[in-house]
């Protein structure tokens, strides 16, 4: 297995495993609760980190020949 592969679980450790340490109202970041701040965050990092996958995958560089 691919080391760049391990990265596809960062995202779900930290929505899962980092919710019981960031279940907090306050502070509130760019007008939200932080919880939901977390959430939000980690969904749109989800795809930034999916897409470094995608382009690291030497499967992937074939097709664009």
């Amino acid at each position: 297995m691919k080391l760049y592969y391990l990265l596809a679980i960062l995202p779900f450790i930290a929505i899962l495993g980092g919710a019981p340490f960031v279940n907090k109202v306050e502070p509130y970041v760019l007008g939200l609760p932080f919880f939901l701040f977390w959430i939000i965050f980690w969904a749109l990092s989800c795809s930034v980190i999916m897409f470094v996958i995608y382009r690291l995958d030497p499967l992937n560089k074939e097709n664009e020949e």
